[in-house]
């Protein structure tokens, strides 16, 4: 770990840390780095759908209703 770690506690279900466990020892690495790199992936999927979501901003609504109409008129429903 680098110097500019901060550490955390977290708990685990006993079940997922007894995995979490195995994992490591099976790619030879922390518990700290799969943790890591997972939320790392979650938190850029995050950043990813917020992106998404500004490009999108000015994009007409579409109601549900509205939807699948269309979704019949095209006989994909």
């Amino acid at each position: 770990m680098g110097a500019l770690t901060k550490r955390a506690t977290v708990y685990f279900d006993p079940a997922m840390h007894r995995a979490l466990q195995h994992k490591a020892l099976e790619t030879s690495r922390s518990l700290s780095d799969i943790v890591n790199d997972a939320v790392q992936r979650v938190l850029a999927e995050d950043a990813d759908d917020l992106a998404a979501f500004e490009e999108r901003v000015n994009e007409p609504l579409v109601s549900y209703e509205d939807l699948l109409k269309e979704l019949k008129a095209d006989g994909r429903l």
